[in-house]
């Protein structure tokens, strides 16, 4: 069976910032990478069961929880649903410029469509 994203239990606490090279690693992965720039681009939380990637949801939850781990993203509940937000000010605030650089360098190399209707 596989694992739900939606029900693994977020962190009692934000995860701090992780250190440089972990952030980086943590980044580095093509999935999360498009999670943080759908995050990104929206601005507003999303439920963790609005992201379509091609990846099992069992490896959906991995994903999720190296960004958590790493401070990148944070995980709550409203309701009965469980919401992602990207954690932008902390980053910043902690390494300033550097998610809008991975941003722009990541749709410089994998550009998304425009949104439909636009």
């Amino acid at each position: 069976m596989e694992g739900d994203p939606c029900t693994s239990p977020p962190l009692a606490e934000p995860a701090p910032v992780a250190e440089i090279t972990a952030l980086l690693q943590a980044l580095a992965d093509p999935v999360r990478m498009a999670i943080v720039r759908g995050l990104a681009l929206n601005g507003d939380p999303r439920s963790c069961g609005s992201f379509e990637l091609a990846v099992t949801k069992s490896t959906l939850s991995h994903h999720f929880r190296v960004l958590r781990e790493a401070g990148v993203i944070d995980a709550h509940y409203e309701g009965t649903r469980k919401l992602i937000t990207l954690r932008r000010a902390e980053l910043e605030a902690v390494y300033p410029g550097l998610l809008d650089s991975v941003l722009r360098a990541a749709e410089l190399s994998h550009p998304q469509p425009a949104p439909a209707g636009s």
